[in-house]
């Protein structure tokens, strides 16, 4: 099996297509009521699926987290460390939620973290280098 792609359950589709595109950049080909988007980030799928919809299909009832969370992260990387500062300002002054400001850690790497509206963590993180896999 090879990975295909990561999936979010959302409450709020349009808030989150709109963070999603229009703060963070993610190339998206649906609207925002769709029920499923699927958006793009440098090569990597990421899905938005409407919890009430994902249920329906599935059959199922599920248990969600509410407000800030630690259940996943998402991170973004960019080439310098003063691109993570200019970052940070950035998606926070168009809506992102702070949660903790730039800081460089023992290990080389300077990190920051906000929320998305739904309240799931997004890293943007940098070790002042051009990324390399």
């Amino acid at each position: 099996m090879k990975l295909d792609g990561l999936g979010l359950l959302v409450n709020d589709m349009p808030t989150m297509v709109r963070f999603y595109r229009d703060v963070l950049g993610f190339d998206i080909t649906e609207g925002e009521n769709a029920t499923n988007v699927y958006l793009i980030k440098d090569g990597t799928l990421f899905m938005l699926y409407e919890r009430k919809n994902f249920e329906k299909l599935t059959n199922k009832n599920y248990k969600y987290l509410n407000g800030l969370n630690g259940h996943f992260e998402i991170a973004l990387y960019v080439d310098t460390f003063e691109q993570v500062d200019a970052e940070y300002a950035r998606v926070i002054s168009q809506g992102a939620q702070p949660v903790m400001a730039p800081t460089t850690e023992p290990w080389g790497q300077r990190t920051c973290y906000v929320a998305d509206p739904e309240g799931n963590l997004i890293e943007i993180g940098s070790f002042n280098r051009p990324f390399e896999r």
